[in-house]
């Protein structure tokens, strides 16, 4: 199988740009343990999608984290990547899900985009979840946030033993307006012809073949994309740490011993008496 891969592409005489993301390891490897329901996966494999899009987007070199906050079924969903598109993500249900649209899922709530780049300052921004789907919450954020005319198509499948997921962008170049807008008018009516089988079976190539053979888009190298838990060990007692050695003693009288458990790949860290005194030792 073909690594999960984002592809960048111009087009040779149109004033916009465009991405392709097509992606399954990582998808796969942030749903792995965690029994969730196929709209949550879908919602999962949706925001990953976006997540990397978005990396891919707003050109920063550090961390980006997109969260789903609601009073719905899915207390909230997030996905947080770099600007290697290094992933990783989770979700918590707080009732039975029934629906599959972004409203019958997440309630009444609004998506937090955070971004925090190794240099500079921390940037955020929130977007009500004001749309049934989340491509046209993102195509709301853009709106807000960058101006530029955007559009998205997101695809998944949960069917089966292993999930996909793949996402088409476009975007107006800030350029001759006049003209730019006539470019993506035509390319938005190519690219609704897209089908769900398409974007998440066929290669990069093959799809900008299909939907633009006679505008000429031109890739760039593809970016592979990972999936990244980043915990460790030394992670979790860094946080032991915070808590202080008196509490810790305490929980160990009482259960045997300290079980922490990643949320993101459920991997556990088992610390016992001897450990805790050694950490503050």
């Amino acid at each position: 199988m073909q690594p999960d891969l984002l592809h960048r592409y111009i087009f040779e005489k149109l004033d916009v740009r465009g991405e392709l993301v097509q992606i399954d390891h990582t998808f796969n490897e942030i749903i792995a343990g965690h029994d969730y329901p196929q709209a949550v996966q879908a919602l999962l494999g949706e925001l990953l999608v976006a997540t990397s899009l978005l990396t891919a987007t707003l050109k920063f070199e550090g961390d980006i984290a997109v969260q789903l906050q609601g009073d719905g079924p899915v207390k909230y969903a997030v996905i947080n990547g770099d600007h290697q598109q290094n992933m990783r993500g989770v979700a918590r249900l707080q009732s039975e899900v029934a629906g599959t649209t972004i409203s019958e899922l997440m309630g009444k709530g609004y998506m937090v985009i955070t971004i925090t780049p190794t240099k500079g300052e921390r940037y955020q921004g929130i977007v009500p979840l004001t749309s049934d789907s989340l491509a046209e919450c993102l195509e709301d954020y853009f709106t807000q946030s960058e101006q530029l005319k955007t559009r998205l198509w997101f695809a998944t499948s949960t069917e089966g033993e292993r999930v996909k997921a793949a996402g088409l962008f476009l975007q107006v170049l800030p350029v001759d307006k006049e003209k730019s807008q006539e470019d993506f008018v035509h390319l938005e009516a190519l690219s609704n012809t897209i089908k769900d089988e398409e974007l998440l079976d066929l290669d990069a190539q093959t799809v900008l073949t299909r939907l633009y053979h006679e505008d000429n888009p031109q890739l760039f190298e593809p970016q592979e994309i990972n999936f990244v838990c980043g915990c460790s060990r030394e992670k979790t007692i860094n946080a032991l740490v915070n808590v202080g050695q008196e509490a810790l003693l305490a929980d160990i009288e009482k259960q045997g011993e300290i079980n922490i458990s990643c949320h993101y790949c459920l991997k556990n860290y088992v610390f016992s008496k001897d450990d805790i005194k050694a950490i503050f030792n």
